[in-house]
This record gives structure tokens, sequence and C-alpha cells, in this order.
């Protein structure tokens, strides 16, 4: 795990001051897993990833959250209940296009084996958020390779403290900017009134065409423009954001805006046919579900007018988190149309840049 360099590795300069792994796993209980499915002369080039925020087992907790849509071209289910109650119970996962039904399934029978005395005693239901992107270039997306167990093992896999990245999980037959793309994470401690929170995103970048590329300001697209695969955007991004920040649902869904202010410095405008769906969660005000909780429900909020440190701190660390997904990239060939290689990116060439 984590052999691979990282942004920061090839001396890019990124601002901000990260937590020990850089990464999601950061914020305190958050666990991240994988399944990853490979089979070059099947055409699998898939998987999905899992995020567990809350340690949770036994006793469903909410975990308080909002979403953002930049560009509704994409999938993340559960989010009308996010919107309207300020939370969700159980995991995150994210896959491919055309296997979100298969997670969703395996996300729930998860839940209800997790929370076992809940759902038999309670009139309970599950309502997984499960995300996707499209990875039909280089995966047979149509023969839906993913399966519920799939999504079960990426769950129980799941661990803290370093991630690997690039092609991982959900993230595995992704492409970012035409080079091989994926799963990136990164993390921010931002210090308020005396008090360090922690800001982590992961996100499954899929998104961008080749000449808009911008690192850190520098044009890296049209420095290498060897390689090209489409001349239209086809893809999207996933962004997860979480803190242990304790956040009102209006404050939540404020920074899970700013998610589009960190893809932005990435070069993208945010295409037609780009799915930007961002979801921000706070593991704060641990308690059980408002159904079993009492009349009056009392939660700590951060005060907005001190909330900006937190704000800067999602947009660096997606930046970061996009960058980190594209060094981690492996040359591979594509599946529709075949004969063409979606190349990683130039580590050293990209290491020069920044050196001049």
């Amino acid at each position: 795990m984590a052999a691979k360099p990282r942004a920061r590795d090839l001396g890019l300069p990124f601002c901000g001051y990260p937590g020990p792994n850089n990464a999601i796993t950061d914020i305190p209980g958050v666990r991240v897993g994988y399944t990853t499915l490979s089979n070059p002369k099947e055409n699998i080039c898939t998987g999905v990833t899992a995020i567990i925020p809350r340690d949770d087992k036994g006793a469903p907790m909410p975990t308080w959250a909002a979403q953002y849509s930049l560009n509704g071209n994409g999938e993340m289910t559960g989010c009308h209940w996010i919107n309207d109650a300020g939370y969700f119970v159980g995991p995150i996962c994210i896959t491919n296009s055309h296997s979100v039904g298969m997670v969703h399934h395996g996300v729930t029978r998860w839940m209800i084996d997790r929370y076992s005395d809940y759902f038999q005693n309670e009139h309970a239901w599950a309502m997984p958020v499960v995300a996707e992107t499209y990875d039909g270039v280089l995966n047979d997306i149509n023969a839906q390779r993913v399966t519920a167990q799939d999504a079960i093992n990426a769950l129980n896999n799941a661990t803290h403290g370093e991630l690997e990245e690039g092609s991982v999980g959900g993230g595995n037959g992704m492409i970012c900017y035409e080079f091989k793309g994926g799963t990136g994470t990164s993390s921010r401690l931002v210090t308020i009134a005396g008090t360090t929170y922690t800001i982590g995103t992961l996100v499954q970048a899929n998104h961008g065409i080749r000449p808009w590329l911008t690192i850190l300001g520098k044009p890296v697209g049209q420095i290498m423009p060897k390689g090209r695969l489409f001349d239209q955007e086809k893809g999207s991004i996933i962004v997860i954001l979480g803190t242990d920040a304790p956040l009102s649902a209006l404050s939540l869904r404020q920074l899970a805006k700013r998610a589009a202010l960190g893809i932005g410095r990435g070069g993208s405008p945010g295409g037609n046919n780009s799915g930007d769906i961002f979801l921000a969660f706070s593991v704060a005000n641990t308690r059980p579900v408002p159904q079993k909780d009492e009349t009056i429900i009392i939660k700590e909020e951060l005060n907005n007018e001190f909330i900006d440190p937190l704000y800067l701190a999602v947009v660096e660390a997606v930046e970061e988190a996009v960058v980190n997904a594209l060094v981690a990239g492996e040359d591979r060939q594509t599946f529709k149309p075949s004969g063409l290689v979606c190349q990683a990116i130039d580590k050293k060439k990209l290491s020069q840049i920044f050196e001049q």
C-alpha cells in the first residue's frame, strides 16, 4: 500500500497542511476499502470503493451530511433523504455507471447484517449512498461484472491509515484529462479558535480533456499533448468530503459546493457530459438515529463566521486529490475504441515542470 510516489513526492508545491496520511482516513473513525476487478483478456477493468464514516456496528448512527451537484449527468443514490433530513446512515460506495444497482443491493445486505437487531426489531429501511462514474472506455461496462458480493467485500476490507490510489476500487477504469485517472485522496488540518479539525476528501476522477489540464497554475495539458483519446469530455467526478468539525446541514452543503472550486483549479469547467456530484459529511455530534432520540435534539455547530478556513481546506484538498489520482495512474489498453492506450501521466516530466 501507498508504495507509489504521490504528487508531493514529485516536488509539487501544494498549499496547506495535510494530516499524517494525507487521506480521508485522517478523519477519526473513517475507513476505506476496495474491490478491484482486472482481467485484460475479458476486458474487465472496474471495481468498488467503500467509505465507512463511523464505527457503529450494531447501533446505527446518523452521519450528518449534505449534497451538491455542479453538473447532474450522473448518479448518487440516497441524496433525496440527505437533502431533506441532513444525514445518512451506513456507508458510501462508488462504482461504475452500470453497477449502481448491484452495489446498492450489496450495501443493503451489509447494512442489514451490520445492524441486525435494528432491522429485526424496528421498521427500519436502508437507503445507501452509491455513486458512479463511467468506465466504458477501459472496461466492458455492459457486461456488468460487478456483483453485490464485490460491494460487501470492499466494505469488509475497509481499513484506517494509508490508502492506495489510482487504478483501485471504483477508480480502476477511470480516465482523467485523457490520462489514466481513478481514485485519489488528500486531507488538511485546520485550526479554528484553538481547535484543530481535519478535512479529508476522496475523489473518483474520470473527468476533463487534455487541453484543460492545469496543475498549480501550469498548463500541463498543453505541455503534454500526446496520447489524446477524445474530442469532447465523456467522464465525471465524484467527490466525497469528510470532516470532524461540527457543522450544520447548511454549512455542509456550503462545504460541498467548494469542491467545485477545487476541481476548477485543475482546469475543468464542468462539461455537459460530466456528472460532477459532491457529498460532504461530518462525524461530529455522535448520537442515535433521530427516530429513537429525545424530542429535542441538541448539537454543536461551528459558527459560520469562522468557517472560511474549512472552505479553503476543501479547495486545496480536492485539487491535490485529483492530481494524486493522476500521479498514481498506470498505462491501460482501451476497450472501446480498441487498440489505443490510455497513458499514465509522465511523472518525470511533471516533476521537471515544477523544477523549472
